[in-house]
């Protein structure tokens, strides 16, 4: 059993976030749906207003669980991302890298110039952070 949002995410599938809005158990704005994945906003709004989450259809824990489930998923998110004319598809697995809830979801997260949203690995970020610490250099 995992965390999920400080809670333990449970070993049975259908007590999952992600599990109940496949199941329609649970509200979601979807924008996509296949037959074996759907597309839905963040509940959070996202970073952006096009930023959407790309879900399998079966419980798969993580990118790493299922490579069969996380190639269906990536394409679903490629279709997506081709809509865009920068994007960043984002998935994480585990607690150390990020990964929040334990169902597999890949972020669609369309991009422009001068958005002003770093990644870690960015010389954004590190302008980013430099500007909140009150540094000018």
């Amino acid at each position: 059993m995992r965390s999920v949002d400080g809670r333990r995410c449970p070993a049975d599938p259908k007590d999952c976030p992600f599990c109940a809005i496949v199941a329609g158990e649970a509200p979601a704005t979807v924008v996509r749906e296949w037959s074996d994945a759907l597309a839905i906003r963040p509940r959070s709004g996202g970073v952006n207003e096009e930023h959407v989450l790309v879900l399998p259809r079966v419980h798969v824990e993580d990118a790493g669980n299922d490579p069969e489930t996380t190639a269906a998923v990536m394409r679903r998110a490629a279709e997506l991302m081709a809509e865009h004319a920068a994007a960043n598809l984002i998935t994480s697995k585990g607690e150390p890298a990020t990964q929040s809830v334990f169902h597999l979801h890949v972020h669609v997260v369309p991009r422009a110039d001068g958005d002003g949203l770093p990644l870690p690995w960015t010389p954004q970020h590190a302008t980013r952070a430099r500007n909140l610490n009150g540094d000018q250099q």
